[in-house]
């Protein structure tokens, strides 16, 4: 049974970051850009959208070790800004959709409680790993959407200097981890919206 719990908790979380991506492969194509619809992209099919690391081996190593938090990723779709009418302002829509698409789901699930008092932990759980996901997304370091949203945001020199960091990206994001961004910076956050959306005190 516990086995058969986890897996539908691994369900949610690869259907949210399946959203995240096709959200924004959506956006690109509204602004012109059609290279991820092209790529076989825009589908809930999850072959396609399957990172060997961030899709599996990482959710399945949090699993296996009761960390008690359940996060990953899926393949980044292809986007290609020269597509765009406006690169910089179409790439900051596409950069968004992702971290919109979570709260949209976080506030779907949460309607269901508030409203329709349908509550239990598999509906719980859809509401926080999608807020998680959205809050996580937002924090301003490449690879992260964060990171590309500031980027649009800055001035030219500016988001010139600041992208001199993305090499060293992914290590920035394992320092923060490991000093416990999520547990004391994040978490606090995401009980709050938690609750505000769901009325659960």
């Amino acid at each position: 049974m516990l086995i058969i719990e986890k897996s539908l908790y691994f369900l949610i979380l690869f259907f949210s970051v399946i959203v995240h991506e096709i959200a924004h492969g959506f956006i690109a194509l509204k602004k012109g850009d059609p290279t991820a619809r092209d790529a076989g992209r825009l589908t809930f099919n999850p072959v396609p959208h399957i990172d060997i690391f961030g899709t599996i081996i990482l959710p399945l190593i949090l699993l296996l070790t009761h960390t008690g938090i359940i996060i990953g990723w899926a393949k980044p779709v292809p986007i290609n800004p020269y597509n765009f009418n406006n690169p910089r302002k179409d790439m900051l829509w596409v950069s968004s959709a992702g971290v919109l698409s979570n709260f949209g789901l976080a506030i779907i699930l949460s309607i269901l409680i508030r409203f329709f008092h349908i509550s239990n932990s598999f509906i719980s759980y859809g509401i926080l790993i999608n807020l998680l996901l959205a809050f996580f997304n937002l924090i301003p370091v490449p690879p992260l959407d964060g990171s590309k949203i500031l980027a649009e945001i800055l001035p030219y020199e500016a988001k010139e200097k600041y992208l001199k960091i993305e090499p060293y990206g992914f290590f920035i994001l394992i320092l923060l981890l490991s000093i416990g961004i999520i547990n004391f910076i994040l978490m606090p956050i995401i009980t709050f919206c938690f609750r505000f959306l769901t009325g659960i005190s």
